[in-house]
C-alpha cells in the first residue's frame, strides 16, 4: 500500500489569497471611496445603490471641491445635496469627528512642543475646511502636555470675537502653565491679519501677568498653517 502522497509547505499555487481590505480601499480614488461608503445608505438592488452613490459622490465632491470640505460642511448645506438622506448625513459627521479624534489622540501620546507634527495635522484636520472662523485655546500644564483643547469663540466667515481677559481666566481656573492659540481662516489664506497680531499681543500680554507662556499662535487655512513663532510675531 502507497502511501497518501503530502503537500510541501507553502502556499498553494491554485489558491488566490482574498486581498485585504485596507489594501482595495486605499487603491480607491476619492469619489470611489466616498461613494463606497455612502452605499448603506441607499436602498436598492448592489447595482442600483452603486450606479445612485456614484452620482451623489461625485455631485459632492463638484460642489465642495474635496472630501475635508464635505465632511466639515454645515448640515444644512450637506442637506441640499439631492439624495443625501439622514442616514448618509449622519455618516459624514461621524467620520469627521473619527479623523478628528484620531489626530487628537496621536497629539496626546507625549509632550505637544515634542509633537508639533502631530499637532499641526491635528488643528488643520479640525479646521482647516472650516466654513465659519473659529478660534480655539489648547491648553498645556507644566510638562507641555495637552490638559484641554477648549473653543473660545465660533465666529462669522471672517472674524470670531476673543476676550483676552477670559483666555487667560480660563487658564488659571484649569491650572495651566502655557497656551496654544488656535484659530482658522475659512477664506484658505492663513496669513494673519493685522487684528490677529493686535489679538495676539493683548493675550501675550496679560498672560505674562500670570506668568503663563504663550508658546504659538497657528493660524490654519486650506493652503496651509501659519505660525506667529516662526513669523516672529511672539
Amino acid at each position: 500500500m502507497r502511501p497518501t502522497p503530502t503537500r510541501a509547505w507553502g502556499p498553494d499555487p491554485h489558491s488566490r489569497s482574498p486581498v485585504p481590505p485596507a489594501v482595495v480601499h486605499a487603491a480607491l480614488d476619492d469619489q470611489a471611496l466616498l461613494g463606497l461608503m455612502l452605499r448603506r445608505a441607499v436602498h436598492g438592488g448592489d447595482g442600483e445603490s452603486g450606479n445612485i452613490t456614484d452620482r451623489l459622490a461625485a455631485a459632492l465632491l463638484e460642489r465642495f471641491a474635496g472630501l475635508g470640505a464635505i465632511v466639515a460642511a454645515e448640515p444644512g448645506e450637506l442637506a441640499r445635496a439631492p439624495g443625501l438622506d439622514p442616514v448618509a448625513l449622519s455618516d459624514l459627521k461621524l467620520l469627521r469627528e473619527l479623523a478628528i479624534r484620531l489626530a487628537r489622540d496621536e497629539t496626546c501620546r507625549r509632550p505637544v512642543i515634542a509633537s508639533w507634527t502631530a499637532l499641526v495635522a491635528y488643528v488643520r484636520t479640525a479646521l482647516a475646511h472650516e466654513p465659519r472662523e473659529q478660534f480655539r485655546t489648547l491648553f498645556l500644564d507644566r510638562r507641555n502636555n495637552l490638559l484641554r483643547d477648549e473653543l473660545v469663540a465660533h465666529g462669522t466667515v471672517d472674524h470670531a470675537p476673543v476676550y483676552p481677559r477670559e483666555v487667560v481666566r480660563r487658564a488659571l481656573e484649569l491650572s495651566a502653565s502655557a497656551l496654544i492659540l488656535v484659530h482658522n481662516h475659512p477664506s484658505g489664506d492663513p496669513t494673519p491679519s493685522q487684528a490677529d497680531i493686535e489679538m495676539t499681543r493683548q493675550i501675550v500680554e496679560a498672560a505674562r501677568v500670570f506668568n503663563l507662556q504663550v508658546h504659538d499662535h497657528l493660524v490654519v487655512g486650506r493652503e496651509g498653517t501659519a505660525s506667529f513663532k516662526a513669523l516672529g510675531l511672539i
